[in-house]
């Protein structure tokens, strides 16, 4: 396959260029040539790299806790089209049994994926992301606060086996992980451990990224507030000049200032844009959904909420949509703003050399956006999405 475009993104700008794309591999960038019959030509229209996102619980019905596998494939068929080619479905806190059976379920989807080939149908999955146990009761949100404990490394690892070993990321409370010991295992072998639901203190944050810890989840929720004399992790994640954060860009869950002070403080290379969807994503507004084991409801403002209460769970935002929320409302550079969906996670869990650029060894994962940043056609692995999808 051959795609050309008068702008494409290829080193953090567009330029004309020509790709193509063998065996779901990007396997040489050209000069654009006008009017070759032989490439499929985006002309005008923005190609960009395909987006992860790595911190969502569910959408269209399906919730990764439901252990779910032929659920997880709808799910990932229908985030094609906001541009996600990659994700990492994400795991809330339950109880054990249930949880182990939630990441046998992920597994099971990926092994599938694996087996039979997904390349255009739907975005892929990289693997799980752990979102507790191990959090403060305090700065629980949404989470079942019954379900909330330590997570000793024997849990962790039997955990690990159910899941096949596909856990990549855990995020966990600095301050309930006695002496880091689970920050250093974890990080240790390989999973990137981002810090969240949590009052830990500055200190207490430095310490755990000294100890392994990478990232901060959904910086400015979950989370104690920003004092200026007691920074506390807010103030870590704006202030370490090497710790990743992610941020929930559906202008809803942070005002536009917020996130535009976030991307000032991270730059172009260190923020993660997640949607931290979940089930009653894609769903009209009174839908009833889960987190886990929480009954939540979709509202009319594109919320999630806990039932019967005012708690926010999560959100329905579309990763397009976030893109043009930060850019066209929050006011952050095009640059930032897109390497927060496609670079900046991919370097985060390791995966620079495949994912989230235009360039040769490259997986052919790419989005075609219009100029309202709707997603006009999207290739996963060089095979172009089906729209009845």
């Amino acid at each position: 396959m051959i795609l050309q475009g008068e702008r494409v993104w290829i080193g953090g700008q567009f330029t004309k260029a020509r790709i193509t794309v063998e065996n779901g591999m990007i396997t040489r960038i050209d000069r654009y040539e006008k009017d070759d019959a032989r490439a499929v030509d985006c002309k005008r229209n923005r190609l960009v790299p395909g987006f992860l996102d790595i911190h969502t619980h569910g959408a269209y019905g399906v919730d990764t806790n439901d252990g779910d596998a032929e659920g997880l494939s709808r799910w990932a068929a229908g985030i094609l089209w906001e541009g996600v080619t990659s994700f990492l479905p994400t795991a809330a806190v339950q109880e054990r049994e249930g949880l182990k059976r939630a990441l046998s379920s992920v597994a099971q989807a990926a092994r599938k994926q694996e087996k039979t080939g997904s390349s255009g149908r739907e975005a892929q999955i990289l693997g799980i992301h752990l979102e507790g146990p191990c959090l403060s009761p305090d700065f629980g949100g949404a989470q079942e606060k019954g379900q909330i404990r330590s997570l000793a490394a024997e849990e962790f690892l039997r955990l690990q086996e159910a899941a096949e070993g596909k856990i990549r990321r855990i995020t966990l409370a600095p301050e309930a992980d006695e002496d880091f010991r689970l920050t250093r295992l974890c990080s240790g072998s390989g999973v990137s451990v981002s810090m969240g639901h949590s009052g830990a203190d500055y200190e207490q944050v430095l310490l755990a990224a000294a100890n392994g810890a990478s990232c901060v989840t959904h910086v400015y929720n979950g989370m104690d507030r920003f004092h200026h004399r007691r920074p506390g992790i807010v103030g870590a994640a704006l202030g370490i000049s090497d710790l990743y954060g992610e941020i929930i860009c559906d202008g809803l869950h942070c005002h536009p200032a917020a996130l535009n002070l976030f991307f000032q403080a991270k730059g172009r290379h260190l923020g993660i844009m997640v949607t931290d969807s979940l089930s009653v994503k894609g769903c009209k507004p009174g839908a009833e959904g889960r987190l886990g084991e929480q009954a939540v409801v979709l509202g009319g403002d594109g919320l999630a909420r806990l039932k019967d209460s005012t708690v926010i769970a999560g959100s329905t935002l579309a990763m397009n949509q976030g893109l043009k929320f930060l850019v066209e409302e929050a006011g952050v550079p095009f640059d930032a703003a897109l390497n927060s969906c496609t670079l900046n996670p991919a370097r985060y869990l390791g995966l620079e050399s495949r994912k989230g650029r235009i360039a040769a060894g490259c997986d052919g994962d790419l989005v075609l956006l219009g100029e309202d940043y709707q997603v006009l056609r999207v290739w996963r692995g060089g095979v172009e999405g089906e729209k009845d999808r």
